[in-house]
């Protein structure tokens, strides 16, 4: 990872495409100062240049897509040194291009590489200040080697340095990456925990509406139906007790019918709060028991029928498959005109079905459209439990209703 770092950092623009060409121009003026024109030496010099700016040009300046590929860079770099080598054979002076050789080794070589491009350099510009020293005894000798060692020494220093500085430069670049890293899996795990809280409280309110729920059928029981049931019982009592005079038997038996009437609404209130055949039943058993009691009131057979294995559900998916069958019931009977009813209870792999279909006149499914206040009470109950509710008739050929909610396999109330 680090040497990929280090090969897409560009480097700077100014540094690579000015200063090189800036060098090789001032070397090509001194020359036009310095020598003459007798005998073709400034002409060679002049096309050594050239081919070095030509070389540059084309390698480097004109191809930047080329700068990630380290084995044209290290062909680039060599030719740069083999130019200047030439140069600097031929003049001294040319020891000013040397940085360039210098500028190219530091920025495009891969290390160790670099370091040896770096070396090379140093040689030459070494050389090149070193050119003025005879050679002919050993302290020339010396000192040509001490010059060059040093140059050696110095750059080859710098380029250790500037490489720790890299690396330094890259453990950062590799620690902000995984700091950034730990942010972005902390926010996730933050957005993750926010949802479980989420579910956490829409679970609690949804136990505390059930709580509640409970608590008002209690509450109605325990004092509106037990008051009523109590007037009902006086009454009965008074009547067996004294012959009701004739002037009073007309508002005596209005107060027992409407004591009556309260009674049945307030039981009816208590069964909406809390399903009572779902309080000591299953909830086929409680299908059960709701269709016989239907039956035996309407007068029609109901045939139901349990397939799959049966497996505990939440009691709020209970309540709305019970309502809706209760509802769908209901309903039979007010409009059908059916001669035999079935219900079907399914226990499928990821959720439970309850189907109640009818033999009777049937109806277009397009009248229901906004629906009575009942079937929009069942399809908010199990939509609720991100269910679904599908209504099948067609005029002459019966009716059906199907309630279908999530209960994976393998759940638990």
């Amino acid at each position: 990872m680090s040497s990929k770092i280090s090969i897409s950092r560009e480097p700077p623009f100014l540094l690579v495409n000015v200063v090189p060409y800036t060098l090789l121009a001032l070397l090509v003026a001194i020359l036009l100062i310095v020598e003459d024109w007798a005998g073709g030496a400034l002409l060679v010099d002049l096309g050594l240049c050239g081919l070095a700016a030509a070389w540059m040009l084309g390698m480097f300046t004109l191809r930047p897509g080329w700068r990630n590929r380290p084995r044209i860079m290290a062909v680039f770099v060599a030719g740069v040194l083999v130019i200047t080598a030439v140069l600097v054979a031929r003049h001294p002076a040319f020891g000013l291009f040397t940085p360039a050789a210098y500028i190219y080794s530091f920025t495009v070589l891969r290390w160790p590489w670099r370091l040896l491009g770096v070396a090379a350099a140093a040689v030459l510009a070494g050389t090149a200040q070193a050119s003025g020293i005879p050679k002919t005894d050993a302290l020339g000798v010396a000192m040509h080697v001490t010059i060059i060692a040093f140059n050696i020494a110095l750059m080859c220093g710098c380029a250790w340095v500037l490489r720790l500085a890299e690396k330094e430069e890259e453990r950062r670049e590799q620690t902000l990456e995984e700091l950034s890293r730990t942010n972005r899996l902390l926010e996730a795990s933050l957005a993750e925990n926010a949802g479980l809280h989420a579910q956490l409280l829409a679970q609690a309110r949804e136990a505390g509406v059930l709580d509640e729920r409970q608590r008002m059928a209690r509450e109605i029981h325990d004092t509106l139906a037990q008051g009523l049931t109590g007037i009902i019982a006086q009454l009965q009592a008074a009547e067996q007790m004294h012959e009701v005079p004739a002037p009073w038997l007309r508002p005596f038996d209005a107060v027992k019918n409407l004591a009556r009437e309260s009674l049945a609404e307030a039981r009816r209130s208590v069964d909406a709060l809390r399903p009572e055949p779902l309080q000591a039943a299953r909830l086929s058993d409680a299908l059960v028991a709701v269709a016989g009691r239907w039956s035996k009131l309407h007068g029609l057979p109901v045939q139901v029928t349990t397939t799959g294995t049966a497996r505990p559900m939440v009691p709020e998916a209970e309540f709305a498959l019970l309502r809706t069958a209760q509802e769908a019931l209901a309903n039979v009977a007010r409009h059908a005109g059916a001669s035999r009813v079935g219900v079907t209870l399914s226990y499928l792999e990821q959720e439970v079905a309850l189907d109640v279909r009818d033999d009777g006149k049937g109806f277009d499914p397009a009248s229901l459209e906004n629906g009575g206040f009942g079937l929009t009470i069942m399809r908010q109950r199990v939509e609720g439990l991100s269910g679904s509710l599908r209504i099948e008739s067609e005029p002459g050929a019966g009716a059906g209703i199907s309630a279908c909610v999530p209960c994976p396999a393998g759940s638990i109330t």
